[in-house]
């Protein structure tokens, strides 16, 4: 039986973590790395505002019902995903997909900064939820820049 053709490496974008306090959690992670925290956004998919300190994206809930809330109230604070880039997320997802992968949405949806986003459902992911990341080359530069 042949082999099923391999997917282009994907680099890794940032890890989530879910965190009760924003502002406590940045202070935190601002002394561990030695980078500034980003300037805080809403994500209203996730229910959560965010940040970034470095490729570190801090996730807290804005209300008591949303997906970071309910981790939350389920987990504690912790790891909550692994974000990976792409270019074309809607191939990509056709692609894992068609290997088996489920997805917490059907479509991409907007995501921190406006980037398309989509989430590998954990039971398909050896129990991690996986976000992928669409940004093409120009942004990615930006973007580090920035951070």
């Amino acid at each position: 039986m042949p082999s099923k053709p391999r997917l282009p490496p994907l680099p890794l974008d940032h890890v989530g973590v879910a965190v009760r306090s924003l502002a406590e959690a940045a202070a935190v992670f601002e002394r561990i790395a030695g980078e500034r925290a980003t300037t805080p956004v809403r994500a209203e998919s996730q229910g959560a505002e965010l940040c970034f300190v470095g490729m570190l994206e801090l996730l807290a809930p804005t209300g008591a019902a949303g997906p970071v809330a309910r981790f939350l109230d389920r987990r504690g604070p912790g790891l909550h995903h692994v974000a990976f880039r792409t270019t074309d997320l809607p191939a990509l997802m056709d692609r894992l997909r068609a290997d088996g992968f489920e997805f917490t949405s059907e479509t991409p949806m907007a995501g921190a900064g406006g980037h398309a986003v989509a989430f590998v459902h954990p039971r398909s992911a050896g129990g991690v939820l996986v976000e992928l990341v669409e940004k093409q080359d120009r942004t990615l530069a930006d973007e580090s820049a920035a951070r």
